[in-house]
């Protein structure tokens, strides 16, 4: 359970959830079936989900309003499929090669970077999962799905940090 939900404490930080990914591509997709999930859940007035599906440079708003970001986006590690990785922007840039984060045509990494020229860029915190299949589906692969609900779980339990700050 959120911390502060049902309650009518103010938060200043905002917070967004942003699930991004291509839904038509099977696992690739993951984000946006975690956003869409999110969207269910009653979360504090400081916290919103957006469903960024392949989006890219649109996304730039969404994130210089951010205070705190979090994205859930399909992450090719080398691990197995359904693993989860938990890793803040500044891991990324310091070891590039080590994670290819999405297969989208615009990265969410090249985004954020572009937010700190025209803005600000938000602490941000990544929740990536390795797909097992990138075919021309709507549907997730049982791997995946079966891994929804951790994901889920780790998302919010970022922003319950996020709210204790």
């Amino acid at each position: 359970m959120l911390t502060g939900c049902g309650e009518t404490e103010k938060y200043s930080q905002k917070i967004v959830i942003l699930g991004i990914g291509n839904i038509l591509l099977s696992d690739e997709g993951i984000g946006v079936h975690v956003a869409n999930e999110l969207f269910k859940k009653e979360l504090p007035e400081n916290v919103s989900v957006v469903e960024g599906g392949t989006d890219g440079f649109r996304l730039l708003n969404v994130i210089t309003e951010a205070d705190r970001l979090i994205v859930i986006d399909a992450v090719r590690g080398g691990d197995e499929p359904g693993a989860i990785y938990r890793f803040d922007i500044d891991d990324v840039k310091r070891c590039p090669s080590g994670f290819k984060t999405s297969v989208h045509q615009i990265g969410i990494l090249e985004v954020i970077d572009l937010s700190g020229l025209i803005g600000k860029t938000p602490h941000t915190t990544i929740i990536g999962v390795e797909p097992k299949s990138l075919e021309m589906s709507m549907e997730l692969s049982p791997e995946i799905r079966d891994k929804m609900p951790r994901i889920i779980e780790i998302v919010l339990e970022e922003v319950n940090r996020s709210l204790r700050i």
